[in-house]
């Protein structure tokens, strides 16, 4: 799908390039110039990922209103209309984000447009797995003459059944998730008290104990980046997991990998600017 840049999108491109671009007028060094770089980095971000979160509420609605839809049109049929004039009757009916769709089938279907081809283009626009599963036996039952109302009502069954237990999953692993995200912000607690405190107090007793062969001394400098990128690395995988357990889809794990790796970067930058 092509990315189309809105006003907000703009918006935080340019704030976030400002921002970057005003750390380095005001000479800003080291770690207080590493922190207002991931804020930039952040604020350039935002507006793509609050794009994608919206995106994801509209499928998961479209989804939703799919089942209304299919209901409706069920009744249409057994009440003795064809399913073409059904769908074209349903066309001003608020079917929330799936309306544009509902009316451009009844549309193609108003102008002399086949059902099946009308539907394979509603199934495509939707850009659903579960409506287009569900398309697919309602176009065969269609094209195969059968009980219409009969396949529509198993359909909307189906599609009823994938949204309840999607739901009762989505409650049933809340507690995990939360667990998830407590245990990663524990994670990140321990690596700053390892790298702030422990590494160099390691390398103050050291120097203190006078230890003349410099390889076994133990600089806290040389593992500040290697444990910045396993954070990254794990603030990454770990919003995956969360999405897959809770949602079922790698895909729903970006916004939860976009909420670890923005408090990984503003948490450590910030601590090492404050105490580094």
């Amino acid at each position: 799908m092509r990315i189309k840049l809105k006003l907000m999108h703009w918006a935080g491109i340019l704030l976030g390039v400002s921002l970057g671009v005003t750390s380095f007028v005001l000479d800003f060094t080291g770690d207080l110039l590493y922190f207002v770089l991931a804020i930039a980095l952040v604020v350039l971000v935002l507006p793509f990922m609050i794009g994608f979160i919206i995106d994801q509420a509209k499928q998961q609605e479209k989804e939703e209103k799919f089942l209304a839809f299919t209901r409706d049109l069920v009744e249409m049929v057994r009440a003795g209309t064809p399913i073409s004039k059904g769908v074209i009757s349903l066309r001003k009916r608020n079917y929330g984000a799936l309306s544009s769709h509902v009316l451009k089938l009844a549309n193609q279907l108003s102008i002399g447009i086949t059902f099946n081809v009308a539907m394979a283009t509603f199934a495509r626009d939707t850009e659903s797995k579960v409506i287009a599963r569900a398309i697919a036996l309602i176009s065969e039952a269609e094209r195969a003459g059968g009980k219409i109302e009969t396949i529509l009502g198993s359909v909307a069954d189906s599609v009823n059944q994938t949204d309840k237990l999607r739901k009762e999953r989505k409650a049933g692993v809340s507690n995990l998730v939360t667990q998830g995200y407590l245990i990663f912000f524990v994670f990140i607690i321990i690596m700053l008290v390892l790298e702030l405190t422990i590494l160099p107090l390691v390398s103050d007793l050291q120097q203190g104990e006078g230890l003349a062969v410099e390889a076994n001394t133990v600089d806290s400098e040389q593992f500040s980046l290697p444990l910045f990128i396993m954070l990254l690395v794990q603030s990454l995988f770990a919003g995956l997991v969360i999405g897959k357990i809770s949602e079922g889809s790698v895909r729903s794990g970006v916004k939860h990998s976009f909420i670890l790796l923005t408090v990984t970067l503003l948490v450590t930058t910030g601590v090492r600017a404050l105490f580094g």
